[in-house]
């Protein structure tokens, strides 16, 4: 697992079990989940923006947002890094594996 994901989830979750004042991550906590997804969603289309507008350095940093608000989505849900990392694993081998497209009539 990547050691750099799973530090900062670390951090994520200890701001969680220990509040510590002037924190970014407690404030997202203290607000709730409904705070966490509006920034999620918020930090997605920026991401979009980003990619849209070719501009590779502020899409670096707006996936890292993304990737932060999304770690902190995760620690609201106790949901653990680890979990998602197994599925994302279990993706990655079958990427080999080509699926057949099933030909539609679109027109009816």
């Amino acid at each position: 697992m990547n050691d750099t994901l799973r530090g900062l989830y670390d951090v994520v979750c200890d701001r969680k079990k220990n509040p510590s004042e002037g924190s970014y991550t407690c404030y997202l906590f203290e607000k709730g989940k409904d705070k966490i997804l509006k920034k999620c969603g918020e930090e997605c289309a920026e991401t979009i923006i980003a990619a849209k507008n070719c501009d590779n350095d502020e899409l670096k940093n707006e996936i890292c947002d993304l990737l932060y608000h999304l770690l902190v989505l995760m620690a609201e849900c106790d949901l653990p890094l680890s979990e998602v990392m197994d599925v994302l694993e279990e993706r990655r081998k079958k990427i080999s594996n080509l699926k057949v497209m099933k030909n539609v009539d679109r027109n009816t």
